[in-house]
């Protein structure tokens, strides 16, 4: 009896400890449109939404409708480099993809591959002269050629004090005709964020 009951102590303890380890971590599925802001540094809600606004300030500009009227099309822009200027890690390919992504939505623009999937393009292209059919096989020197190229960078200030910290955060795009060199817009968005944790300091 005192073995049954011996044991049977052992084992609610076990169940206790399990339950008690067991219950450190719990995860929620969000909306990926959702807003979300947990560390105060830049998110995907900061990258889709500037994306959002700037590209509706660029096709609002004069230089849309300017080539349009001059060239009876659509312009055709690519993308270069967007540096990350701050002390963050930010993925700013993440950034380059929802702009891409709302300035196509827009139907105002054509979008090529920028330099570097265009380089993995070429090494697909030279693979099909080799091995695709001639009625499938893509052929070389019919790529479409960029108008525009845009450039930019991502920049941070961060001011700091006790418990308390602010982030200002200020984005600065560039569209350059590619052949003349000339500046046709130039975008910028600022956010700023106030982050506080009590007492403790940074």
């Amino acid at each position: 009896m005192k073995s049954l009951m011996f044991g049977a102590t052992i084992l609610c303890l076990a169940a206790c400890l399990i339950v008690a380890c067991g219950g450190g971590k719990t995860i929620t599925r969000l909306d990926a449109e959702s807003t979300t802001d947990l560390s105060g540094r830049w998110n995907d809600t900061d990258s889709r939404l500037v994306a959002g606004e700037m590209v509706s300030d660029c096709i609002s500009r004069p230089w849309l409708t300017e080539f349009a009227a001059g060239q009876g099309r659509k312009p055709v822009v690519t993308v270069a480099r967007i540096r990350n200027k701050t002390s963050e890690h930010i993925d700013t390919e993440t950034f380059t993809t929802d702009f891409e992504r709302e300035l196509i939505n827009s139907n105002q623009v054509k979008f090529v591959a920028a330099k570097v999937q265009r380089e993995d393009i070429f090494d697909e292209r030279a693979h099909q002269q080799e091995f695709a059919s001639p009625e499938t096989m893509a052929r070389f020197k019919k790529e479409t050629g960029a108008d525009f190229v845009l450039l930019g960078a991502i920049k941070a200030i961060v001011d700091q004090e006790g418990g308390s910290k602010t982030v200002f955060y200020q984005t600065d795009l560039e569209l350059i005709n590619i052949e003349s060199a000339e500046k046709v817009w130039i975008g910028t968005k600022k956010i700023k964020k106030g982050i506080s944790q009590g007492s403790r300091k940074w």
